[in-house]
């Protein structure tokens, strides 16, 4: 979807890199390795949107560390658009919402780094879980979204050791938890 929108891959990877997780920070030389990219392509795209208004830049050291700029006017849509793209908006409506037991929903793996990837990594905390059900569930998002989705349910008491060891970041909570 996104590809017929806009036509450089390069600008699709750094939008997903800092309009999925809104917490990452990364500079040139990171990009490029994680790309695989030219750093004149990825350079050219950093100057365009930090231009624009959509990103901010820091220097750290010798480096300059780009993130989202979350006041930009455009910032919510963006991220909206971003997280349809990758089909968590349909995962949380189809999977979250209808399991009743369920306190949070982490983003983890690839997505949490913000890399694209054809696999989503989730985390569910739940008190328990019909397996059953949400193996049913899971089946009918991957299908809405065309990516396969692989899934790790943990206790409650059980989120802040693995919260530690992960890449990760909360998409959806139980409005009535913490």
């Amino acid at each position: 979807m996104l590809e017929s929108l806009i036509t450089s891959k390069t600008r699709i990877k750094i939008l997903l890199k800092f309009f999925l997780n809104v917490q990452m920070k990364s500079y040139l030389r990171g990009l490029e390795a994680e790309f695989g990219e030219s750093s004149n392509a990825i350079r050219l795209e950093l100057n365009r949107m930090e231009e624009a208004g959509l990103l901010q830049a820091e220097t750290e050291g010798n480096r300059k560390v780009f993130h989202a700029n979350t006041r930009h006017p455009l910032f919510n849509d963006l991220h909206s658009i971003i997280r349809k793209h990758v089909g968590l908006d349909s995962i949380i409506e189809e999977i979250a919402e209808k399991l009743g037991d369920l306190k949070r929903v982490y983003l983890t793996g690839s997505f949490a780094k913000g890399q694209d990837s054809k696999v989503i990594d989730l985390l569910f905390v739940a008190e328990s879980i019909d397996k059953n059900y949400l193996n049913t569930l899971v089946e009918k998002a991957e299908d809405l979204i065309n990516r396969k989705i692989r899934l790790l349910t943990i206790k409650p008491e059980e989120e802040s050791l693995f919260l530690k060891s992960e890449a990760c970041f909360l998409v959806w909570s139980n409005s009535n938890e913490r």
